[in-house]
């Protein structure tokens, strides 16, 4: 390759033979010839869509880094997710808490309707808490072991998972509970 900021002196070999010209016809020709129709260049699209949406979805299953979505790409999520994983969070259980907390304030019953009251304060302030020390607690590591790299996102992106049931996380988890990150 030559700079293009430098003009190449008009006498200067190219770096390369001069192709025969029945070669170069033929590659003309082939290229010319590989045109598709508006249909068949869109059911080529959709199936490369459809193959890429695949390797993404087994990815996001295996933890594979190469396929993944870009807002789960990179070590510094990927240590945020193995922070998360590695932890309990109430904020996990926040759905079917939140199921029985509604089932008890349909009964018609008014001491049970005001546990049901108490019950979604005591939730709501157990889940605030426990990310504002996961947070505090992600921050700290996420500067200790990566201070060169941009940790824009990555406590917003971990406190989201925590509010997510273990089991349908995305990318599953790599990490068992207990385990450091």
């Amino acid at each position: 390759m030559t700079d293009s900021s430098q003009p190449r002196h008009p006498e200067a070999p190219k770096g390369r033979p001069t192709p025969k010209r029945s070669a170069a016809q033929s590659q003309r020709r082939s290229v010319a010839n590989t045109s598709m129709s508006r249909k068949d260049a869109a059911k080529r699209q959709r199936e490369e869509r459809r193959a890429a949406l695949e390797r993404q979805r087994q990815a996001l299953a295996s933890g594979d880094e190469r396929y993944l979505p870009a807002r789960d790409k990179g070590p510094v999520r990927r240590f945020a997710r193995d922070f998360v994983d590695s932890r309990f969070h109430i904020a996990e259980w926040f759905l079917p808490m939140a199921v029985v907390i509604l089932v008890l304030s349909i009964v018609r019953v008014a001491q049970l309707q005001n546990i049901a009251l108490l019950l979604w304060l005591v939730v709501i302030v157990m889940i605030v808490l426990d990310s504002v020390v996961t947070g505090v607690r992600l921050k700290k590591a996420l500067a200790e072991r990566f201070p060169d790299e941009n940790r824009r996102g990555a406590v917003a992106y971990a406190l989201m998972r925590t509010l997510q049931m273990r089991r349908l996380r995305l990318p599953k988890p790599q990490v068992k509970r207990g385990e450091r990150p």
